[in-house]
């Protein structure tokens, strides 16, 4: 080396270089490192731009990664997104609105006894009355025809005196769901119906509460009806106006309860015995093209450009299904009498319990029908409405209904014998009917000589009786008719019909009712009906 020759210039001294970051390297970083690697020396101008270029693409390889990352990210949130949408979709938010029942057991009161006692029990009921006493409710619950007596009384970490104070305040006539405690009160309790249990409130919630004031009380009208007679009575009579006025709210009185209960019972029992011995349920029309019974007494309607007549009986309709071969029907159904309805027994609609039979040899197998079902119905009723009939008896009082085994029979002659020994003046000739007065005082009558509340007056006058009525046999004067008596009112009339066309016709025209009126019935017979008779009772009579 020449000495002229300048010295080797010494390497700067530089600090280590930091890590290189994720991201590609600068340009500078890159002469650093390729000056570092030449010793000195400067880069060639062509390794400069393919390392430039290099560090260009390594950066946007870097960014094109970050991007897919970003991408891959969003899209992941994106599904996870339409995931959660999808079980949010699929969630059963009424779940708890259907299915199986998993509620818990309500009891009914009239179901609890004494060997209840002790135990937790849940029921509806409502509130008839309630009286607040210190730190303590009492409630009169009912359901129905049966009441029982709640407690609600501050207990510690149970019964709160904000919820005996809020008991206090809830309306009679309220329906609550109650869970309490049965036990035994200190004495019986007299004015419910389960008087040796009581109920200790746990908790009580309100279903449904009264809007407004209540029309009169529920234990004046549930007052028995002799106590008003009473000289020295302070109470409210609620007239029967007031009653009908308000009578969603008076027929929950334990009697009004009682008296649907037993009319249930006739219905059920009427149906359960006809069908024992044969007999078809029918469903007769209730609009019809002429009065069934007398025109006097029927109620015109309009039928579109004409007029129709409600039915006053399924009368023709029965013996109509009888010369279609139905042999023994029976229908329960509304009947309608345009009549003033001046007493009890007269009502313009009422619903009726009729039958029709083919007699085979004597018109007094319909009859021995008819007091048979009679009859079940009576022992029926003593064996499973007692309670009712003991409850309707409670406010209106009355001596207990007597019958006998084997029933009554009168003639119509025989009755009159008894009015006239009971000096009873009647109509001469004796062709005319009875009045509700001597229908009533014939009862009392045949009460005292007989022993009986129920009983058969039979071969009634022709002129009384409807067209169709077969006349008797031996003396037209009178006819195979009947009617059935309770207590001296008459609860089922009926009779022997004529099934001959041309007698019927003759009939039809001597009781001024126009044949041609009645064709389609008139044409049962002409096809040939065979000897029928049957009998109709009004069910609240």
């Amino acid at each position: 080396m020449s000495d002229n020759a300048p010295p080797a210039a010494k390497p700067e001294e530089t600090t280590p270089a930091a890590p290189a970051e994720a991201t590609a390297p600068t340009v500078e970083a890159i002469a650093e490192s390729s000056s570092a690697q030449l010793e000195g020396k400067a880069p060639p101008k062509n390794e400069l731009k393919r390392l430039a270029k290099q560090a260009e693409k390594e950066k946007k390889a870097a960014e094109k990664a970050t991007k897919q990352a970003e991408l891959k990210a969003e899209k992941a949130a994106k599904q996870a997104e339409l995931k959660a949408a999808k079980a949010a979709a699929d969630m059963d938010f009424a779940a708890q609105n259907y299915g199986a029942l998993e509620g818990r057991e309500r009891i009914q009161i009239a179901n609890l006894t004494d060997a209840d006692v002790g135990k937790t029990v849940l029921f509806r009921a409502r509130v008839q009355t309630s009286r607040p006493q210190g730190k303590m409710v009492f409630m009169h619950l009912r359901q129905r025809l049966d009441s029982i007596q709640a407690l609600v009384l501050q207990q510690v970490e149970l019964v709160s005196k904000q919820m005996v104070k809020w008991a206090g305040t809830i309306v009679d006539e309220s329906i609550v769901l109650v869970e309490g405690v049965c036990q035994t009160p200190v004495k019986p309790i007299k004015n419910t119906t389960v008087s040796s249990i009581e109920i200790l409130v746990r908790k009580i919630h309100v279903i449904a509460t009264v809007d407004g004031r209540l029309p009169f009380s529920f234990d004046d009208a549930s007052r028995p009806e002799d106590m008003y007679e009473k000289e020295d009575a302070r109470l409210n009579k609620i007239l029967l106006y007031t009653r009908l006025n308000n009578r969603v709210f008076d027929l929950r009185t334990s009697t009004n309860q009682a008296i649907f209960t037993i009319q249930a019972a006739v219905t059920r029992l009427f149906r359960e015995h006809l069908e024992s011995q044969g007999f078809i349920d029918i469903h007769s029309p209730k609009l019809q093209g002429a009065a069934t019974e007398s025109g006097a007494s029927v109620f015109k309607v309009t039928y579109f450009k004409g007029e129709a007549f409600l039915a006053q009986s399924p009368q023709l309709a029965k013996q109509m299904a009888i010369a279609a071969d139905f042999e023994r029907v029976y229908e329960i159904g509304p009947v309608f009498r345009a009549e003033d309805p001046l007493t009890h027994q007269h009502m313009t609609e009422f619903t009726g319990l009729d039958l029709e039979m083919v007699i085979e040899e004597h018109y007094h197998e319909v009859v021995d029908v008819l007091d048979s079902m009679l009859l079940n119905i009576f022992r029926g009723l003593e064996t499973q409405c007692a309670k009712e009939v003991e409850i309707v008896s409670k406010q209106f009082p009355c001596e207990p209904f007597k019958f006998l085994d084997k029933t009554l029979r009168l003639g119509w002659k025989e009755g009159l014998a008894i009015l006239r020994e009971g000096g009873v003046k009647l109509p001469d000739p004796e062709f005319e009917d009875l009045s509700i007065q001597h229908e009533k005082v014939l009862g009392k009558l045949v009460r005292e000589k007989y022993g009986t509340d129920y009983y058969i007056l039979d071969k009634f006058p022709a002129a009384v009786r409807p067209f169709y009525t077969m006349p008797d046999a031996t003396d037209p004067h009178y006819s195979n008719s009947y009617d059935f008596f309770m207590r001296g009112e008459e609860i089922l009339s009926g009779a022997q019909r004529i099934h001959d066309p041309a007698f019927l016709t003759k009939r039809m025209q001597e009781c001024g009712v126009d044949p041609a009126s009645r064709r389609e019935y008139l044409y049962a017979f002409k096809v040939g009906a065979p000897p029928h008779g049957g009998g109709g009772i009004g069910k609240f009579q």
